[in-house]
């Protein structure tokens, strides 16, 4: 069960983002919902490395390399998640101080 290794960057989160926003333009989503989506499948990241941990504590689980993957897995995706936050309260308030 080898995953290869793909670079972040313009192949490895661009296609990502890309489908995430194909797949709201279809259904018709908001922004908030599809930042709702985004932070769900973030928190499920979270709690399946800390599942990954457990098991690797109680010995159900031997091999660390597939723990490590997904503990930084969840750690990227967090890590994305705050830079997606800081943006958008930069543009919030970016618009507030615009004159009226």
């Amino acid at each position: 069960m080898n995953n290869p290794i793909t670079r972040v960057g313009k192949q490895g989160l661009d296609p990502l983002i890309k489908q995430g926003l194909d797949q709201a333009k279809e259904n018709g989503e908001s922004f908030g919902k599809t930042l709702e989506n985004f932070i769900t499948e973030v928190n499920g990241l979270q709690n399946q490395a800390s599942m990954s941990i457990e098991k690797l504590a109680t010995g159900e689980v031997t091999d660390v390399h597939e723990v490590m993957i997904a503990v930084e897995e969840a750690n990227t995706a967090l890590e994305f998640m705050l830079e997606i936050r800081n943006k958008i309260v930069e543009a919030y308030q970016e618009v507030m101080r615009m004159p009226v």
